[in-house]
């Protein structure tokens, strides 16, 4: 078995093959900064071996619904010298746990509701609970006020 030196920087071919990530992908990753690279004297991009790991990860968080720019903000907390470890991860997931609760709450008051909206059409009737709850929108006048904020004032009288 051939012996991997560890030290060795991968290219982006390698960190393609061997992380699943399309090189189009890795080069958006690198733009929003969530990956780093450098490049050599004969100007190819290099990359230390923890971007597997880092890569691991962004594909996890995308897979759990997190945006890339909460990504970002949580990768950012992290040491970008050194491949992620297990007490990252578990940092990282405490950061999430939080907001992809609440997401499944949402997601579940949603689905549970959406019948009761099914064909109707206003969005702005007191027995609306997903887009209007408790008719809040009714205090500020007539009509579908979340699809005509104005209220249709420029309408003529009738």
């Amino acid at each position: 078995m051939k012996s991997v030196d560890r030290h060795k920087p991968l290219t982006i071919g390698e960190v393609s093959r061997r992380s699943g990530v399309a090189v189009s992908a890795i080069h958006f990753y690198q733009h929003k900064g969530l990956v780093r690279s450098w490049r050599t004297e004969g100007n190819q991009r290099r990359f230390h071996r923890d971007v597997l790991r880092r890569l691991a990860v962004i594909k996890v968080a995308q897979k759990l619904g997190i945006p890339l720019a909460g990504i970002g903000r949580a990768m950012d907390a992290l040491p970008a010298n050194r491949s992620l470890t297990a007490e990252d991860w578990k940092q990282l997931s405490n950061q999430w746990h939080e907001e992809l609760t609440e997401r499944i709450e949402q997601l579940t008051q949603l689905r549970d509701q959406l019948g009761d909206c099914i064909g109707c059409g206003c969005l702005s009737v007191d027995a609306c609970r997903l887009r209007n709850p408790g008719d809040q929108l009714a205090e500020d006048g007539a009509g579908p006020r979340l699809l005509d904020p104005d209220g249709g004032e420029d309408r003529p009288e009738r």
